[in-house]
């Protein structure tokens, strides 16, 4: 750690970066990079010792090793929560910090949203009134449905207070249970087949890890109730798309509404296009205006930490993956 240590902004939109770090640190050499072709090299010949990185272009080409292995890079600041697609790295070598919370709050509205339209049957009645169909159709109140929520970092307490204020059952899941004040219920991982039958809504918040990819298999779509809703907000590969796609098929859910998927961008043959009962969105449900804006500046704080020796806040463990 230095007390003015080299800073690349490696995001699609480094300008906007830039000012904030010329506002907040101007006596810092920072750089701006918008490939991830590019970051390597750039890394080697600034000796860059913070990188604030996004991933902005897909997993597989993510410049990782760049990253997590790099001789001069000690702190890699990521400008989302997931930190998934930085595979493992060595914490006595690098730290890794995310911007849990960045988008919690719009995480949370979208899955509001998606428990609204499909108790207001709002595709339906869209279907009803491209065939100027009157009539039809019938709405139902989320008051006093249960929604389970599977992860409750800062996204899914924000889901918890937006539900419990909607007058719905809250129930959660999360490694470390612990009383919360916005859910009826917090359990651990090994209750999931207990709760998930009785949820209307299932709303997916955790990270990719070992312990959560293909979480939400052919075992959970069975205890599922029928008129039950999945929610993913969390990362593509948690779900199993093949056990989901044989849930839907045999109508052992209501519906979905999907923003990850474990190939993104999700390919045009994906049978996951075609249901009329699934929400398919392109993993950007944390995107609103000014997000990545806000990511900087919540960077620029822990930069300041940073450079005067303190704890930095959401650091990441690799075992954990939050």
């Amino acid at each position: 750690m230095s007390a003015r240590p080299t800073i690349i902004l490696h995001t699609d939109k480094p300008a906007g970066a830039l000012a904030v770090l010329a506002e907040t640190h101007p006596d810092l050499d920072v750089h701006g990079c918008d490939t991830y072709a590019d970051l390597p090299a750039l890394i080697e010949r600034t000796s860059a010792e913070v990188v604030y990185s996004i991933r902005f272009d897909g997993t597989p080409r993510y410049p990782r090793q760049a990253l997590v292995e790099s001789p001069t890079v000690r702190w890699v600041s990521i400008g989302g929560s997931g930190t998934d697609h930085l595979g493992r790295w060595d914490p006595t070598h690098v730290t890794v910090t995310n911007s849990a919370g960045v988008a919690a709050g719009m995480l949370a509205e979208y899955a509001l949203g998606a428990m609204l339209s499909f108790s207001l049957d709002l595709r339906g009645f869209e279907r009803r009134q491209q065939a100027r169909q009157w009539g039809g159709g019938r709405v139902e109140p989320i008051e006093g449905k249960t929604v389970l929520i599977i992860g409750l970092g800062k996204t899914g307490e924000a889901v918890a207070r937006r539900a419990r204020a909607m007058g719905m059952r809250t129930l959660g899941i999360r490694s470390r249970p612990k009383p919360m004040p916005s859910l009826d219920e917090v359990h651990g991982p090994d209750a999931l087949p207990a709760l998930i039958g009785r949820a209307d809504f299932i709303v997916c918040c955790v990270p990719l890890l070992p312990t959560t990819r293909g979480l939400l298999g052919e075992a959970a779509f069975a205890a599922m109730k029928p008129s039950a809703v999945l929610i993913d907000i969390s990362r593509g590969g948690v779900v199993d798309e093949a056990a989901l796609l044989s849930a839907l098929d045999n109508g052992r859910i209501k519906g979905a509404a999907l923003d990850v998927f474990t190939t993104e961008p999700l390919p045009a043959e994906h049978l996951l296009w075609g249901y009329d009962n699934v929400a398919v969105t392109p993993h950007c449900a944390a995107v609103y205006d000014g997000w990545d804006i806000k990511s900087v500046r919540m960077f620029a704080d822990n930069l300041a930490r940073y450079r005067k020796g303190q704890p930095l806040e959401n650091v990441v463990n690799p075992e954990r993956g939050y």
